[in-house]
């Protein structure tokens, strides 16, 4: 099955890969250091992620009125969050770095736009909340977790559609994320086809190994002829 566009993919990726084989295959590639930290999960356990990256650069400041910015950006409500949000497009997803741990960075009327724009979740190096309203509107949100203290006074965004990075993990605009139960990983836009003809390949291969091992194939054997395990 070959894709012809990011609608065809997504639903390929969203129908046979997870995110454990597409890491494999960016591990074979010499691609090491390609999932966001362990910390960063779904808020429920069978919430998926498949889309383009649109990244969001936050950053801590103090509390509005304690100084005035030369950077105007800094002057207003957010930063730039709002209009980050506006930006998003169908099949992108909301990747916020660059804030201290210390607030939440997602929250539920936010989810309600992104949902209206057509976006394929959010992903925060940080907390979400109203974790009860995001979950009622079925948003996929990965996150450390819940948590209610607002970036209002806290964190602003300066800039987006900018390539961040978290724990040595680089994310470009338009790069692909892909998240599940078992994380979140980064598949560069230069490498995509290379990447998922290959994931394709070995989520198809894994299913026949898996099925000759309910047979009675031993391990070592099902290795030995098919590579996988």
């Amino acid at each position: 099955m070959k894709w012809t566009n990011d609608e065809s993919l997504f639903k390929i990726i969203r129908d046979e890969l997870y995110t454990a084989v597409i890491g494999d295959i960016m591990d074979k590639l010499g691609l090491l250091h390609q999932f966001m930290p362990p910390q960063i999960q779904p808020l429920r356990a069978d919430m998926f992620i498949a889309g383009r990256a649109m990244t969001v650069l936050e950053a801590d400041v103090q509390e509005p009125g304690s100084y005035v910015s030369n950077n105007p950006v800094l002057n207003q409500s957010f930063g730039l969050m709002l209009d980050a949000l506006d930006d998003l497009k169908k099949d992108e997803v909301y990747i916020c770095a660059g804030a201290s741990p210390d607030y939440a960075l997602w929250g539920e009327l936010m989810s309600a736009r992104a949902i209206k724009l057509g976006a394929a979740g959010a992903v925060v190096d940080g907390y979400s909340r109203d974790t009860k309203g995001i979950l009622e509107l079925n948003f996929p949100t990965f996150s450390y977790g819940s948590y209610a203290q607002d970036q209002a006074p806290r964190g602003k965004v300066i800039d987006f559609r900018t390539p961040i990075e978290v724990r040595g993990v680089r994310v470009n605009p338009g790069d692909i994320v892909v998240g599940d139960i078992d994380g979140v990983c980064i598949v560069p836009k230069a490498h995509e086809e290379e990447i998922f003809s290959l994931a394709i390949e070995k989520a198809r291969g894994e299913k026949l190994v898996h099925k000759k091992i309910l047979e009675g194939m031993s391990a070592k054997e099902a290795f030995a002829t098919y590579g996988i395990m």
